[in-house]
């Protein structure tokens, strides 16, 4: 028996749980002291009323036999995945529902795409970026490089012809450093994806904090993305699903490579892999794409949108470096006298109790960075702002 050595090359700990160790230390060594969570990756506000009684009224129809729903399609359900599709044509795209799949969230299907493509396959990642993209690639045995995002490019990386690759993850708005491409740069990787016969997994996670008119919210904005990408997108931070758990992927009819049809592919792996996302749950996602369930999500997003709107204008105030904040829920900071990540974010820990996220944990190019989240409550983002502004 031999395990997949593969998964052997990953660093021992993951990057938000050494966050979460340093801060269970530092709990326990000073009891007394408040601790101001801006490291935090999930939402604080509750679900939205309207949503919360589409869930408890899917789950009073599994009490009678004439509403008992059992195993449901591996793809989602048709009233889900329309739902989707709708949402998308108020950008003025169409999008064939069947083209949808419907998952428990975007972290397992940006992981599980891994399964439609060999092993020999060159996975093309901006750095710095979400650690999933890099762990699932290198646990598939894949090689990896990196186009580096910098102060100096507004940390979006753009194609780089000396570079070939296979696959090519894209989050934007970013993750963890809230730059978000323009549709003149979007169309730039769709090109280079075609000239190479490459695919593009596009997380939109965070499109629905975009507030610039002018900036795409999903690939398929762009011409020639249906036949070169697919697009995985989530509502744990639109809606508040980080509990409940719901995501969906765009693996469009048009999409061929070496052969194969990736949409036939992913079908059939969802039908093998995986057992469908509960009603109950599909029926709340659906809720999220009415009009009532837009007003009352949007009215959330507006309240972590304000959140970082407070902890940048502190840190400005400061007279540190940030970028994101402005169309996206992370603030990402350059830390000042030249510290590292990790230990500016000791020094935020001990000196001031403000937790961040250490942004070499997001690759090589996020040494000397440090994230903000806004998804804290606001009396904990207005006492780490007013903290932060004597850095």
């Amino acid at each position: 028996m031999k395990v997949n050595h593969h998964a052997l090359e990953l660093e021992s700990s993951y990057l938000f749980s050494e966050v979460a160790r340093r801060l269970r230390v530092f709990q326990q060594e000073n009891p007394e002291r408040a601790l101001l969570k801006c490291s935090i990756g999930d939402v604080t506000r509750p679900l939205p009323r309207i949503i919360a009684d589409a869930l408890k009224e899917a789950a009073e129809e599994m009490a009678h036999p004439e509403t008992f729903r059992g195993y449901g399609a591996e793809q989602g359900e048709p009233f889900l995945r329309q739902a989707i599709s709708g949402y998308y044509a108020q950008r003025g795209l169409q999008i064939d529902p069947d083209d949808i799949f419907i998952s428990d969230g975007a972290k397992s299907d940006l992981g599980n795409l891994c399964d439609l493509f060999d092993a020999d396959n060159t996975v093309l990642l901006p750095n710095p970026v979400y650690p999933v993209y890099y762990d699932t690639s290198i646990m598939s045995g894949r090689r990896v490089v990196f186009l580096d995002g910098t102060q100096e490019n507004g940390f979006l990386p753009m194609p780089d012809e000396s570079v070939s690759a296979d696959i090519i993850y894209l989050c934007s708005p970013n993750n963890p450093t809230g730059a978000v491409y323009s549709r003149e740069q979007l169309a730039a990787w769709v090109q280079y994806a075609l000239a190479r016969k490459a695919v593009i997994l596009f997380d939109a996670a965070y499109e629905s904090y975009i507030r610039d008119p002018e900036l795409p919210h999903s690939i398929f904005e762009i011409p020639g993305a249906q036949q070169c990408a697919i697009e995985i997108n989530s509502l744990s931070k639109m809606a508040g699903f980080t509990g409940v758990r719901c995501g969906w992927t765009v693996v469009p009819a048009a999409l061929q490579l070496d052969g194969a049809s990736l949409h036939a592919m992913w079908l059939r792996r969802m039908s093998t892999k995986y057992n469908g996302t509960s009603y109950i749950i599909q029926r709340a996602a659906q809720c999220v794409f009415s009009a009532e369930g837009q007003a009352a999500v949007h009215a959330d997003i507006a309240y972590y949108m304000e959140n970082a709107h407070i902890l940048k204008a502190a840190l400005t105030r400061a007279g540190i470096w940030t970028t994101g904040g402005d169309n996206a829920p992370y603030v990402w900071l350059k830390a000042p006298d030249g510290q590292g990540s990790w230990e500016f974010f000791d020094k935020l820990l001990h000196t001031y109790g403000i937790a961040g996220t250490p942004g070499a944990g997001f690759g090589t190019a996020g040494e000397g960075y440090l994230r903000f989240s806004s998804f804290g409550t606001r009396e904990t983002v207005q006492a780490a702002a007013a903290l932060l502004e004597t850095l």
